[in-house]
């Protein structure tokens, strides 16, 4: 009973986060807040500090599928919290910085190029498939579902996981690009 009730609570939430994070997310990157006579200085220490986060998120998530496989429950459910947290932290540091300093454009050419992009719109179209099936897959822990957690979970985990490392991987690729 308990199990349908908080899956029922939490399905419309999970729809609304799942749209309105991305529509949000779009229309934020691209206002910038001088066009609105915000004078701020531009965040541009930022992106190696998300990239880092991206990092981390990656390992909390490794570690939490191996604290389930060795039956630590408990040390699971934190660090599957913990990665959702350091992913909200990520997506608040990323729209900031982009909503006051402007777009860097890859500045490589030829086949590194094509993987770059390649590696991008993976990551972005994953990024934003990925926030249901997080939602999803930790509302069934919740509701303690933990055979419909498991399935979903091997699905959702490796996608979050490339998502996340993905993103180090962008911000590497970009980086020698920025302007300082």
């Amino acid at each position: 009973m308990k199990d349908n009730v908080l899956e029922k609570k939490f399905s419309k939430f999970i729809i609304a986060v799942s749209i309105i994070i991305p529509v949000v997310v779009a229309i934020l990157f691209t206002v910038k807040l001088k066009d609105f006579g915000i004078n701020v200085k531009p965040l541009s220490f930022l992106p190696p500090i998300y990239a880092t986060i991206n990092g981390l998120t990656a390992l909390v998530l490794i570690a939490g599928v191996l604290a389930i496989k060795n039956g630590k429950r408990k040390l699971h459910e934190r660090l599957m919290t913990t990665a959702i947290a350091l992913s909200v932290v990520f997506l608040v540091m990323y729209v900031a910085y982009h909503m006051t300093t402007d777009s860097t454009k890859f500045g490589g050419e030829g086949t590194i190029r094509t993987v770059y992009f390649f590696i991008l719109i993976s990551h972005i179209i994953l990024s934003i498939a990925i926030i249901p099936m997080v939602l999803v897959t930790y509302v069934r822990a919740l509701a303690e579902k933990f055979d419909t957690h498991k399935k979903i979970a091997k699905i959702t985990f490796p996608i979050w996981l490339y998502v996340a490392l993905t993103g180090v991987i962008v911000y590497l690729m970009i980086s020698p690009y920025y302007v300082l």
